[in-house]
């Protein structure tokens, strides 16, 4: 169980800048089973989970990464605003945690990133694979280190959902 006050730290390093959510969070019950349901949405999905560089493809992390938009909500939806009232003041809850990844981490991301992807990828010859097609950008590297950054981000967020969860760590960080 996570202890009774559990400090609260993700960080994104975006464009220069660092964005911080923090705070402190005494999940209950209902919190604990709302971050499993969100622990399985994300350690299952790319790029949370680690795929080898070769094997990954750009468009399918970020259309991954957007669903989260929509998972959040309907995990918010079926717990309801019990998840989303802090105990005392001065403290966060899982709602409030949830919706700030989406403000924070992948909202920015997804604004710039989504359509200049979507603008390369209708220059595409017939004759080119999609990730051929994608390794040719001369942005993939910007991309996907930008995904990277990310990816750490929602490392750190799943880190605190399996810790409200009391399960252990169920992805991998990368190569061993």
């Amino acid at each position: 169980m996570i202890e009774s006050s559990s400090e609260v730290r993700i960080s994104y390093r975006h464009d220069g800048r660092e964005e911080i959510i923090q705070g402190i969070w005494e999940p209950k019950e209902s919190e604990r089973n709302a971050a499993w349901d969100m622990y399985v949405e994300l350690v299952t999905r790319l790029p949370v989970a680690y795929v080898r560089p070769e094997e990954g493809s750009l468009h399918i992390g970020i259309s991954a990464l957007y669903r989260l938009f929509d998972a959040t909500r309907e995990i918010l939806r079926k717990y309801g605003p019990s998840v989303a009232r802090p105990r005392d003041v001065g403290q966060i809850s899982f709602g409030l945690v949830s919706v700030s990844v989406l403000d924070v981490v992948l909202r920015p991301f997804l604004i710039k990133w989504y359509p200049l992807l979507r603008e390369y990828e209708e220059t595409r010859e017939r004759s080119d694979s999609p990730q051929e097609h994608e390794r040719k950008w001369e942005r993939y590297e910007e991309l996907s280190d930008a995904m990277r950054e990310v990816r750490e981000s929602l490392l750190q967020y799943a880190n605190l959902l399996a810790r409200a969860s009391e399960v252990p760590l169920l992805f991998s960080d990368g190569p061993e």
